[in-house]
């Protein structure tokens, strides 16, 4: 019983990417060490090369796009690490920081061989680490002898795409009274994830009627925006507009999910950042660092909505996909209510991609 189930094991695997440590991913018939190749510290890559197969890198296809790699599969792309190159070699390949300021570091030798079948797993895990997709991949033939040797977390891919790809299970795990500047009334819920992944919060301005259809926004953690005030984004003004809005109607839920960066997180956000200042747009960065457009998962919204016992909505939002979302997750949206405000100089550029790129009604 004080065992680890197979989901506190891939938690803590995450945890454990984030800091450079391998993984063994394993199919019925291969296997491989998988490590984050942003991450991984010198001495360990050195390890690598002196005690183990050749190393070989696993990049997104969008990630592929940008260093004019083929993606076989259409999904993933997989590289060869030449002798000669050093881990400098392999981070600047994983970030695109250095695409402008040292060029490529190509020609690069695609590997065309059968994939190990762990790739899309490794990434996936990596994405959900925050940190950047891409895997420094050893295939090894003993992994149940390496992982004890080492210590190693070892999982076969069956066993955790699933839960990978399913949609956290979150409690109410604390309530408390919460007035504010929107409304006198207010009550502040804490949701945590069985995964020990971040928490997500819903705030309920005025007296909600749970049965009734709920004025409800779904907002995505933005430090930048929501806390700095930042120019670049309208993300403050409509945090503050739907808040007030519930005000004025004398209640709402608001629902503030931890996806900072549409689900990137800060860090890559800052890199995306980084990428606009050199003339990218957000959709053009994402793909640059190996990210889709948004990587947010808004069935997170839609269960914290069921376990407050609403299912009829009227939704503060701009973003058909949020509507989609909730409707195929069980929520049934009775009227988009939009939300536009937050227009700027210095964000003008960045609303009209989202208008034309991912589809905003603006």
């Amino acid at each position: 019983m004080l065992g680890l189930t197979t989901s506190e094991k891939l938690a803590r695997a995450l945890s454990e990417m984030r800091m450079g440590i391998p993984v063994i991913l394993r199919t019925e018939t291969n296997a491989g060490l998988v490590i984050s190749a942003e991450t991984i510290p010198a001495d360990r890559f050195d390890e690598i090369r002196t005690n183990f197969a050749a190393p070989y890198l696993a990049l997104t296809h969008r990630r592929a796009e940008t260093i004019k790699v083929y993606a076989f599969d259409g999904s993933f792309a997989r590289i060869a690490i030449p002798r000669d190159r050093t881990l400098s070699w392999v981070k600047n390949v994983a970030d695109p920081a250095a695409d402008m300021l040292a060029g490529l570091k190509g020609p690069f030798e695609t590997i065309m061989t059968p994939a190990l079948g762990i790739e899309r797993t490794a990434l996936h895990m990596l994405k959900q680490a925050q940190v950047l997709p891409a895997a420094l991949i050893v295939p090894i033939a003993t992994p149940d002898k390496i992982a004890h040797e080492h210590g190693l977390s070892l999982f076969d891919v069956t066993d955790i795409d699933p839960l990978l790809a399913a949609p956290l299970a979150l409690h109410d795990v604390a309530a408390a009274r919460l007035p504010t500047r929107a409304a006198d009334v207010g009550r502040l819920h804490i949701f945590r994830p069985d995964t020990g992944a971040d928490e997500h919060y819903a705030m309920e301005i005025g007296r909600v009627t749970r049965s009734d259809v709920v004025l409800v926004r779904l907002h995505s953690a933005c430090f930048t925006g929501d806390v700095m005030g930042s120019l670049k984004c309208d993300c403050g003004p409509q945090l503050d507009a739907a808040l007030h809005h519930m005000g004025d109607e004398g209640a709402g839920i608001l629902l503030y999910l931890n996806q900072e960066g549409r689900g990137i997180g800060l860090v890559n956000k800052m890199r995306a950042y980084s990428l606009q200042d050199q003339g990218f747009d957000t959709v053009e960065a994402n793909h640059r660092l190996g990210f889709e457009d948004d990587e947010r998962d808004f069935r997170i919204g839609a269960s914290i909505l069921r376990e407050m016992g609403i299912s009829k909505i009227r939704l503060l939002t701009n973003n058909p996909r949020k509507i989609e979302m909730m409707q195929r997750n069980g929520i049934t949206v009775v009227e988009r209510v939009p939300l536009k405000v937050g227009q700027t100089q210095e964000n003008s550029g960045y609303l009209a991609t989202k208008a034309r790129k991912s589809g905003h009604l603006l």
